[in-house]
């Protein structure tokens, strides 16, 4: 019996560390650079020739570039609205990032999309978080591809931040 006892200790050390690992500290200022997997789901009104207005959201996975730290392996959503005319056009919206722990980054963007490069750009802007993300400000920018046919894309962003 002493021996599963020690057993069970030792595996809810092993838990304890574990956890007190993944639950890393954030220096107070600096720049978290991730990449983001997503599926959109948009509904688009034509509201005149060559110009459309709608709505929609992405959902995915985040992945810091460094392959772990702050925003990896955690959950995306993002709600936006868009203006386009002719193919080019604006985007507004918000999005929660997660992490492996749990806690998230809230952002306010706006963007603009249909660009020649191929890609929609703009800029996050911090909202808000929770857990090591409390009390966060800052912003960043963002660069978004379509990545298939059903409503794939990827996106590369970044945020510079500072913690109180």
């Amino acid at each position: 019996m002493s021996k599963a006892i020690g057993i069970f200790v030792t595996g809810l050390s092993f838990a304890a560390l574990c956890t007190a690992a993944g639950a890393q500290q954030l220096p107070k200022s600096g720049s978290i650079n991730w990449h983001t997997g997503w599926k959109l789901v948009a509904e688009a009104l034509p509201v005149a020739d060559k110009t459309v207005q709608g709505h929609g959201n992405v959902v995915g996975v985040t992945f810091n570039d460094k392959g772990a730290g702050p925003l990896h392996l955690g959950p995306a959503e993002c709600f936006f609205t868009f203006f386009v005319i002719d193919g080019k056009g604006t985007n507004l919206g918000y999005c929660a990032f997660g992490d492996a722990d749990g806690d998230r980054i809230f952002t306010q963007f706006s963007g603009n999309v249909g660009l020649p490069n191929g890609y929609d750009e703009g800029t996050n802007v911090i909202a808000g978080g929770t857990g090591k993300y409390v009390g966060i400000q800052g912003s960043g920018p963002w660069k978004c591809k379509s990545a298939g046919a059903n409503g794939e894309s990827q996106c590369a962003q970044r945020l510079d931040y500072r913690l109180p």
